[in-house]
Order: structure tokens, then sequence, then C-alpha cells
């Protein structure tokens, strides 16, 4: 297998480059999304061409095997032929008519009947926006106003959750970002994620004051780091207790780790759950869900006001509904996902232990983290322990191979179907060399 996709066998940087001067005039530090600068990992962004299946190539033809699959979505790979032929079609007939569709509906029952606990279904038009929404409709229904967040968890961007860690569990949050007023977080209190203690204390203090509980079931943006044993049960707990809604965000875990996501996975109903990456087929579209009560509060029915013209868009619903019954189709499909993923995570260690690079693996099915670390991750701080030079010295060792990972410590590496043992074991073999290269830089 060829480290690129060059005839020559050696990486090229410079069509990417030319690319990015240019988007540097005319795009606020030359991307549409901060992490695809590349700055964590010391160098400019490749500028991807094109992707089929499992691969992908950028504008200077290199060919790379990707485990970032658009940051999720891509479960059964790019350009599947039912997706593509599905956009196709739905394109056809015309890209938007900001009014109701069969689409919007044939996908909502997908999901209702095949998700335990979601009764009924809003779509929006991204994660962001569907983690919004529910806020909005968990204060609406509870009618409390504090809502609790986990240090370490990315809920979006919306002005509300851009919160930072405070000296401790009962402190405000205050804005993680420039342009956010503080009266905007004042009302989203952080807590330690794993930390069963911090939050019975948390919820004895102010119980009857929280609308809701958001966490991702699965911590994907601070590296992979999964729930503790006992602690997603203990959050279904003190929730019912305490009258507060207990969200799963499953942007990224929702139909990854199972079609029914993180609720079925871990056997913990949420109250509501949120959606985006998957569900949108690879264009962009988010949704929220749940019990059929709480549903019922958003307009047109009850007070709780959202809307989108785009909501439900032709083209995303049918790229989604594609993907959703390519889901259920393969009977087998998270097995072969499991297997794969225990595949890498067991390279992964033997590469590392074989040179001295100590290091901690982090995996839930499909979802994995390297942290070059030797203690144990299990929350942000944790994480932040992680030697990031140590992972930008591997994260380049790996691109300049053909792998193509996520170009930032604090994310997750996607396996998908679409990825063979052959290119499972390249893999590995890429990552003994790149282990050793990091060993080498001491």
């Amino acid at each position: 297998m060829k480290n690129t996709g060059t005839d020559q066998n050696v990486f090229k940087t410079e069509r990417s480059s030319h690319f990015f001067d240019r988007a540097q005039r005319v795009i606020p530090g030359g991307v549409n999304s901060p992490v695809r600068a590349f700055k964590n990992v010391n160098r400019h962004p490749v500028f991807i061409k094109r992707g089929n299946g499992s691969r992908i190539w950028d504008e200077d033809h290199n060919e790379y095997i990707d485990y970032v699959g658009s940051w999720g979505p891509l479960l059964m790979g790019h350009a599947h032929p039912a997706v593509v032929d599905a956009v196709t079609e739905a394109a056809s007939k015309g890209l938007s008519f900001g009014a109701a569709t069969q689409g919007e509906v044939l996908l909502a029952e997908q999901v209702v009947a095949n998700v335990p606990g979601v009764e009924s279904l809003r779509l929006v038009n991204s994660g962001t926006e569907a983690v919004m929404s529910a806020i909005r409709l968990a204060r609406g229904f509870t009618g409390r106003e504090r809502i609790v967040k986990f240090t370490g968890c990315y809920h979006g961007h919306s002005d509300g959750l851009l919160v930072a860690a405070g000296s401790g569990l009962m402190t405000q949050g205050v804005p993680d970002s420039a342009g956010v007023p503080a009266a905007f977080t004042e009302l989203t209190v952080p807590a330690n994620y794993n930390d069963a203690e911090g939050i019975k204390a948390l919820f004895e203090k102010i119980g009857d004051t929280i609308a809701a509980v958001i966490i991702e079931p699965v911590a994907a943006n601070m590296g992979v780091c999964p729930p503790a044993e006992g602690f997603l049960q203990l959050l279904r707990e003190l929730t019912s207790k305490h009258g507060a809604l207990l969200i799963f965000d499953e942007v990224i875990t929702g139909f990854r780790l199972s079609f029914g996501g993180a609720q079925a996975y871990f056997d913990v109903p949420a109250d509501l759950v949120t959606y985006g990456k998957i569900i949108g087929g690879g264009m962009p579209m988010g949704a929220y869900g749940g019990r059929k009560d709480i549903m019922s509060e958003v307009s047109p029915v009850g007070a709780v006001y959202q809307a989108g013209t785009l909501s439900g868009n032709p083209l995303a619903v049918a790229a989604g509904r594609a993907m959703l019954d390519l889901l259920l189709g393969d009977s087998s499909l998270y097995d072969r996902l499991e297997q794969k993923g225990a595949y890498l995570e067991k390279g992964f260690r033997e590469a590392a232990a074989e040179v001295g690079v100590p290091v901690q693996l982090n995996r839930v099915g499909s979802l994995m983290s390297i942290f070059f670390t030797s203690d144990p991750v299990t929350d942000y701080a944790s994480a932040q322990s992680s030697n990031t030079d140590q992972y930008a010295t591997y994260f380049n060792a790996m691109l300049e191979q053909g792998i193509y990972i996520a170009p930032s410590q604090f994310e997750a590496l996607f396996v998908g179907a679409y990825h063979s043992m052959a290119q499972l074991e390249y893999t590995v073999d890429c990552s003994r060399r790149a282990f050793a290269q990091v060993a080498a830089q001491g």
C-alpha cells in the first residue's frame, strides 16, 4: 500500500499551501472552523479535494486512509452510492421549499420506531441548533433556568454553553469566548465529568433549581472519555428525583455506538436527545427529540418557540434517510465496528509499548483517542495532562504516511464500516513508525 497517492511516493504540500495563503486573505484564519487550521499540530492544513469509501485525496494528490470521516457522520464512507443517489434524486426535484415534505415524516418515523425513548422528533440544521433548542425546551417544560454541563463536554457554540470550568462545582459559569456576555452563561453551572460525589453535592445544594443536566454520554471533545461505571445511571436517578431533565448530546454517539445510540448502548434512558452528524448522512442536519409530553411543548402545539426556514431540507433528509436505511439493513454492523475498534486499540497499545512511549488508549466502540500520558484519562483535567507536542509529532508522522487522523489531541478517531482489515493492519504499521519518531524526539 502506497504511503500517499503520488506516483513518486513523496508527500507534497504546494497546492494546499497555495490555497491556505489565499484563504487567509478572505476567511478568518483561512478556515471556516478552527480545528481545520492545523495550528495544534504545527503545520498548514491540507485541502481535501475528493473522497471515496475509506480514502480521501488532497489538492496535491496525496492519498489518505481517513479516520476523521467529516468528524463522524460518514460511518459508511465517503460518497456511498446509496446516499449519493438519494441526494441526486432529491436535488432534481428542488433544493428547498420551506414547506412540509414527505421525507421529513419518513425520517422521523425511522428514528421514533427504532430509538428507545424518542417518541417525537424535530429536525433542525445542526447539532448546535439541536442542543440550543433542547435547552430552551427543558427550561420551558420545567419552568426552571439552571443548566448543568460538564467541563470538557462540547455542545456547540451557542452563547449559553460556551462556559469554562469555575474554581469549583458551585461557581457560576464564565464565558469561554470573547463576545459572550457573562449574563448569558451565569445560569450554566459547570460540573466535573465522572465526579459522582461532586454531582451529588451539587444536586443537594441547588437541585430544585436545575432545569436539565446535559452530557455527552461518551465525551468526545476532550478526546474520548468514557463514562465511569454507574455515572450515567446516577445522573438518571438524580434528575428524576429532583424533577430535572436528562439530556444526552448524541451528536457524535447517536447511531454510532448502536442505532439507539448511547441510550441503548448503556441502557440509560434520557428525557431529551440531540442529534447531528450521522443523522444527516454527511449533509448539514440536526434533530432533537424525546418524550412526547416534553416535545408537545414545542411550537406550534406548545409555547416553546423554535423555527428554521431550512429545517428538514430535502437534500439533507434524503441523505439522512439513505444513511439510516443502510444502518438498519446491516445486522452485523455494530459488531464489526467493535471488532475493528478493538483491533486498532490493541495494535496502537502494542506499538507504543514496543518503543516505550507512555500512552493511554480510550475507546468506546468505534470512537477512540490516543493520549500521550502515563496517567488514566477520565475527565477534562486528566486529558489536559497529555503531551500535545508528542501528539503533533505523531500526527505529522501518520499524515505523511497517508493516515489522516484528527489534527488535535482533543478530538476523536472514528472507525468506519468502510475500513478494511488490510487498511487497519497498515495503520498499525504506520503507527509503529510514528511512535518510534515520538520516542526518538525524547
